[in-house]
């Protein structure tokens, strides 16, 4: 009896558009920049970076900066 329905299932697997998801792995792989800020030692912060930091790029989208 399962036999009927995982072909059914294999079939519309097979059949269906994967357009619609096509921009959700289009994400896989790429890391967000408050990740790769964190990874390389830094902080985000909104405001100015603090004493004896620099800036060494963006965090949340451009939205914060990353101070080491």
């Amino acid at each position: 009896m399962r036999a009927p329905y995982f072909l059914l299932l294999t079939l519309c697997l097979l059949c269906c558009q994967m357009s619609s998801g096509v921009g959700y792995l289009t994400g896989l792989g790429h890391r967000s920049d408050h990740y790769i800020c964190a990874r390389s030692g830094g902080t985000c912060h909104f405001s100015s970076c603090p004493l004896f930091t620099k800036i060494e790029g963006t965090c949340y989208g451009g939205k914060a900066k990353c101070c080491l």
